[in-house]
């Protein structure tokens, strides 16, 4: 998942990027408003984490004009517990949640996720593609009956291939949303991680879902 952090304390921002990139997210920092913003609309992101007191363009600004111009990236407003009125002029404004400072990263991972859920249409938690499941607020993997063991990383690209079964995914696309990378023609980091997916996922069972599509990318079969 792809976040966009804007905020201003440099240690709130560096625990926050360090939380979300041990549990596998792709995230890009901004510590002041304008560069926010800028990002914010130039850049495809999944979600936001935005302060309301930042310098040069404040939080609600921000959040005023994403909404003014449409664009619909859900927002999480980090405040202050005296902010009363803040906390609810952003959410008049079209924030999707807040989240009091100070605050345990769990806590943001599981706000984060039931606002990507809530902004996709999605009320549920778990994505299956045959008889591989996987739940995105426990983090648990199953093929079967069986339990699947992954790392952060992988765990990352799997639910990248399984949000969008039957689509080819470029190795391009996959580094970009899963490694944050410019993508590398001469790096084998893609097909190096999709061999550990394959031998966790698909070795032990008769129908293999991970595909590879020569010359193009990869993909998860949505029929097998």
């Amino acid at each position: 998942m792809k976040t966009l952090v804007i905020e201003d304390e440099k240690k709130i921002a560096s625990f926050v990027r360090k939380g979300l990139e041990a549990q596998g997210f792709v995230v890009d920092v901004s510590l002041n408003g304008d560069e926010g913003f800028a990002l914010a609309t130039s850049r495809p992101y999944d979600v936001a984490i935005l302060d309301i007191m930042l310098p040069g363009k404040d939080g609600l600004s921000i959040l005023r004009n994403l909404r003014d111009r449409k664009i619909s990236l859900p927002v999480i407003l980090l405040t202050a517990r005296s902010e009363l009125n803040e906390r609810l002029e952003g959410l008049n404004l079209g924030a999707d949640d807040y989240l009091t400072k100070p605050f345990h990263i769990e806590e943001l991972i599981a706000r984060i996720h039931a606002v990507t859920r809530r902004a996709a249409g999605v009320s549920q938690s778990i994505l299956a593609v045959a008889d591989l499941k996987m739940n995105l607020l426990t983090r648990k993997v199953t093929r079967g009956e069986g339990a699947i063991e992954l790392t952060a990383r992988e765990f990352s690209l799997l639910e990248h291939l399984m949000r969008s079964p039957g689509r080819v995914l470029t190795r391009v696309e996959i580094c970009e949303r899963v490694w944050d990378y410019n993508f590398d023609p001469d790096t084998n980091l893609v097909d190096v991680y999709i061999q550990r997916l394959r031998k966790k996922v698909d070795d032990d069972a008769q129908h293999k879902l991970i595909e590879t599509i020569r010359g193009v990318g990869y993909c998860i079969k949505a029929d097998a």
